[in-house]
């Protein structure tokens, strides 16, 4: 896989945030700040339609030859910002794994969706993120979730952490 700059989705995360959207086969769902598109491809073969959208030329045009290499062809890149992409798209399920304008992006999803994921590296954007879907009636939970991976140490095995990851899920209440 072709990753742009950044830290891609590590794959325990994107298994998690998946299992916590509650994918239907029927759903559109969208990617946003889809980075290398891990996430959309994973979530390929669960829906109908996934949108994988971020605003950088990196970013699409990785997630394109990823989408390719794997033979996917529900999968389709919008490069834009977005809120404006948003607007103009019917989803059922979202993943938020970029944080540019998530006030805007958690304004439209909670309108639009029925469940949506925010991945979050930076404390300020959990809390913000928790703020405003609890001011909505949004809030559903809040995981934290730490990966460490074994590597070899002088004929043993070490754990080395990965960076700690925030799942904020949010939707409609039953």
């Amino acid at each position: 896989m072709r990753y742009p700059q950044g830290t891609p989705t590590q794959p325990e995360i994107i298994a998690v945030a998946i299992s916590k959207l509650e994918l239907k086969p029927g759903d559109v769902f969208a990617d946003i700040g889809c980075g290398s598109g891990s996430v959309s491809i994973s979530a390929a073969g669960l829906v109908r339609q996934v949108y994988a959208i971020d605003n950088r030329d990196e970013a699409i045009s990785a997630t394109e030859e990823n989408i390719k290499e794997h033979g996917i062809r529900n999968i389709r890149a919008l490069k834009g910002e977005a809120s404006a992409l948003l607007s103009e798209l019917d989803v059922d399920c979202a993943f938020v794994g970029g944080s540019k304008n998530i006030e805007t992006v958690l304004d439209l999803i909670m309108r639009k969706t029925r469940r949506f994921v925010v991945s979050a590296v930076r404390l300020e954007t959990a809390a913000s993120a928790i703020k405003i879907m609890k001011q909505n009636e949004r809030f559903i939970e809040l995981i934290h979730i730490q990966i460490s991976r074994g590597y070899e140490l002088a004929g043993g095995t070490m754990l080395r952490p990965e960076n700690p990851v925030f799942l904020i899920v949010g939707g409609k209440q039953c």
